[in-house]
């Protein structure tokens, strides 16, 4: 069957099936109805090999009233088995998505949630009841991306769906400060080991420290636009869509390719001081001069990040967040899947680098 991206075939299944069944069924339901809860489709990044697994005509359907949630799920028991060629139902279902997607699953693809519910087991948090700094930190980035990506297809919750997918457009100036001041804090810790590394013969050694500088150059990049950055198997490729990226992306290539130290020290200057250039341009700090230098007397050019740093704190107007440890949003500092995929344990652990965030389990979506 001829393939469609993932956000057109889901659109076209809420507007051609779902709906229809729903105002047949249960006129005058309020709802909106969308696709946001993860996968490449929401990023416009699927392709056919994307079908494999946890991919079809899906749906996530909210409503204002808990009590309205078993009966719309009883009504959307009259679901086909399939929609332009692809089977509806999957192993394992909406609230699994783990599964290959099959004619013989046992749970079709539209899930149906209160809405503060399923925000709240997303975020650890609604933002219809405002969002603190801590909050804020607690929230993965790749999670922002998937609520502020995907689709809405029908708001009819007086707005609520879009008002929420608004308020998590991008953080208040100042957490953006001192998110971009974390990040340019580890690449300052760590701009200069490459250099070491190759120094005492470790060429392994000196890519790996090196892949994980240009790792936070790269969110650091989708940072300074106002993009989330997402889960990392698209990083690199939102990465290379940035305006002005291109010539990062041939100098990192060139930083990780045959070549030895000289030509890596090479591309990670290069992108040092272009992304240098960019924070300077966001206005948040006062400028600092991109070019790289030696560090101390040794033969290693680094850009000497701190100052980056140094200038976007100098810039944040609340001072209890000025005075908070450089240590960022709960995903510059943790990178377990197991951790970031789950809002409670985010927050805990969050609330465990920087006391003062909310501890509190968020509510299971209904």
């Amino acid at each position: 069957m001829p393939f469609l991206p993932g956000l057109t075939l889901s659109r076209r299944f809420h507007d051609e099936v779902v709906a229809p069944l729903l105002a047949r069924r249960l006129p005058g339901l309020r709802y909106a109805a969308g696709l946001l809860d993860g996968g490449s489709e929401l990023l416009g990044l699927d392709t056919p090999r994307s079908t494999d697994h946890d991919w079809g005509p899906r749906v996530q359907l909210f409503v204002a009233d808990s009590a309205a949630v078993g009966p719309v799920r009883a009504v959307l028991e009259e679901l086909p088995a399939a929609f332009l060629g692809w089977p509806t139902r999957f192993a394992g279902g909406p609230d699994v998505r783990l599964g290959v997607v099959r004619p013989d699953g046992d749970r079709h693809g539209v899930g149906v949630y209160d809405l503060s519910g399923w925000l709240r087991g997303r975020l650890g948090v609604d933002p219809a009841d405002g969002l603190d700094v801590d909050d804020w930190l607690s929230v993965p980035t790749q999670r922002l991306a998937e609520l502020t990506g995907g689709a809405v297809f029908h708001d009819g919750l007086a707005g609520a769906l879009t008002r929420t997918r608004d308020r998590l457009a991008w953080y208040p100036d100042d957490v953006w400060r001192y998110v971009l001041a974390a990040a340019w804090t580890r690449v300052s810790q760590a701009e200069h080991l490459p250099g070491r590394c190759a120094e005492v013969g470790d060429e392994l050694g000196s890519r790996v420290v090196a892949a994980g500088v240009a790792h936070d150059l790269m969110r650091l990049g989708l940072l300074l636009h106002r993009r989330w950055p997402p889960y990392d198997k698209w990083l690199g490729t939102l990465f290379a869509r940035l305006p002005g990226a291109a010539p990062l992306v041939v100098a990192l290539s060139a930083a990780f390719g045959p070549g030895g130290w000289p030509d890596r020290q090479a591309g990670l200057a290069r992108a040092l001081e272009t992304v240098a250039g960019w924070t300077n341009d966001t206005g948040l700090g006062t400028p600092v001069d991109p070019r790289v230098r030696p560090f101390h007397d040794r033969p290693f050019l680094v850009l000497d990040a701190g100052r980056c740093a140094a200038a976007l704190r100098a810039g944040i107007g609340d001072p209890a967040l000025r005075a908070r440890p450089p240590v960022g949003a709960v995903d510059q500092y943790v990178h377990s899947v197991d951790v970031l995929t789950r809002a409670d344990r985010a927050r805990r652990v969050a609330a465990a680098v920087l006391p003062g965030t909310p501890v509190s389990p968020p509510a299971s979506p209904a």
